[in-house]
């Protein structure tokens, strides 16, 4: 039944993960929501803030669908136009991998009021558990996000697009596990060997992981559990913090030791 007053639908940022990096827009919405859809990364911390509303899960993972956009898309609009408040809740920030387009594009087709609300994307977490700038004005003026996995395209489109070899920093999220073929694609941009990279997963959580590298090793390292994301660039680099590589890459075809448990900062 349609309401005679539409609801409100607001595109949410949970940010990457700890309670306390929402914005206070944001917690105050979750608590006074009707309905709150969130994606599957989205901790309980988080969803505890929208304790009086109607909870529904609509993520997708590792290419696992629970539900389809367009089912998402349909549930935003019908909630809304029985005059509820719904929150779209996505990790990070909203406008960053988070198929937001499509989603502003079906609101406005079907005529209802939203709203985007910031979050922190995982990018700007994985600096700070880095303790790394992104930019540095004596070394990286730049700033490249990109995706690592698409939904349409081929299994090497990485998506990784040539910038400056100098002067940037690269951000790739859902770099998957495997990361040879990322490797590839930074080392056909003429990145050098030396270049540091670092992989953290599950930025701003307990079970927070890093991973410090270079370049030359990174085929040879296996990313931590999901979501994770991989940074590559000069800014990274500090010598009196960047430990081996090899004390993370594991077992190779030459050396029969175990990979050892990743060092967390």
């Amino acid at each position: 039944m349609t309401a005679s007053k539409p609801g409100s639908v607001y595109l949410v940022g949970a940010g990457p993960g700890d309670p306390e990096l929402l914005t206070l827009k944001a917690a105050r919405l979750l608590a006074t929501a009707d309905v709150v859809l969130h994606d599957d990364l989205v901790p309980g911390g988080v969803l505890a803030h929208a304790e009086r509303s109607l909870i529904i899960n609509v993520g997708k993972r590792c290419g696992r669908k629970n539900i389809s956009q367009e089912q998402i898309n349909g549930m935003m609009v019908d909630y809304a136009r029985r005059g509820l408040c719904v929150v779209r809740l996505k990790s990070g920030d909203p406008l960053i991998f988070g198929r937001a387009g499509e989603e502003m594009e079906a609101l406005n087709t079907a005529g209802i009021a939203f709203e985007v609300i910031p979050g922190i994307t995982a990018a700007f977490a994985a600096a700070a558990a880095l303790r790394r700038p992104l930019t540095d004005r004596r070394l990286a003026s730049i700033i490249s996000f990109s995706a690592g996995r698409h939904a349409q395209g081929s299994e090497h489109d990485l998506g990784i697009r040539p910038v400056s070899p100098s002067g940037a920093t690269r951000v790739i999220y859902m770099p998957g596990r495997d990361l040879r073929a990322v490797a590839t694609e930074l080392r056909n941009e003429g990145l050098s060997s030396d270049l540091p990279c670092a992989i953290v997963s599950r930025a701003a959580q307990p079970d927070e992981q890093i991973l410090r590298t270079t370049l030359g090793q990174l085929d040879r390292v296996v990313a931590g559990p999901a979501p994770s994301i991989l940074l590559a660039g000069e800014a990274l680099r500090d010598a009196e913090s960047v430990t081996a590589v090899e004390d993370f890459v594991g077992r190779t075809a030459d050396a029969g030791e175990s990979r050892p448990k990743p060092i967390e900062l």
